[in-house]
């Protein structure tokens, strides 16, 4: 029986709220239909609409502009922070590459993520793990909520049984939606109103009995 663990990435793998917010004002500044904007994005902002899909996240730090000029900010910001991740990464969280190191051992590893598209590559680029995960999709690859990513990764690997890690009631709902196990990454940015598997640190993912 073919098993597989799909990741979410922030508050999962990584914590890149604070560079995504740099790169963001830098596009902002830059930008002539910024209109009257909050003058500078942080990080508490950022881990604000984390997990959501780009368009959301558009709506709600850019709602005082139309949304024409909404969705071309956005996708000045997203360029930009994929290039600005690409060459300054994030935070991972400890014993990430040492962990997925023995993950990879027993089961085939997965990224899935509501970002937009380049996102996950910058991460994967910056430290070089590319050879641990199998496939990853997203959002900004083909507009498709989380859940149903969730099951075309499951189903195009040809998983019998998958698990995804996340950290927000989002990503445990979309796991329903999937029909895969999900265990709560709960040093991440949220909170699951369902009693399920959890993990405080990432390491324990390895110690954990996934199926």
């Amino acid at each position: 029986m073919k098993q597989g663990i799909i990741f979410d990435m922030d508050g999962t793998l990584w914590d890149s709220a604070e560079n995504v917010a740099k790169s963001w004002n830098l596009a902002i500044e830059g930008c002539e239909k910024k209109g009257g904007l909050k003058a500078e994005l942080t990080a508490e902002d950022i881990h604000g609409v984390m997990g959501k899909t780009m368009d959301v996240i558009a709506d709600i730090l850019f709602a005082g502009l139309d949304k024409e000029v909404r969705m071309e900010l956005l996708g000045l910001c997203c360029e930009r922070e994929n290039d600005y991740l690409r060459e300054h990464g994030g935070v991972l969280y400890p014993d990430l590459e040492k962990t997925l190191a023995k993950l990879k051992e027993k089961y085939p590893l997965y990224i899935v993520s509501n970002c937009q598209k380049g996102y996950i590559e910058a991460f994967l680029d910056y430290y070089r793990l590319w050879d641990y995960f199998e496939d990853i999709e997203c959002y900004g690859n083909n507009l498709l909520q989380k859940g149903d990513n969730i099951r075309l990764v499951a189903e195009r690997n040809q998983l019998e049984e998958a698990v995804y890690v996340g950290d927000i009631q989002g990503d445990y709902d979309a796991s329903r939606k999937a029909g895969v196990k999900f265990v709560h990454a709960a040093y991440g940015f949220g909170t699951i109103d369902t009693e399920v598997p959890r993990i405080e640190k990432f390491s324990q993912l390895a110690e954990l009995q996934l199926f």
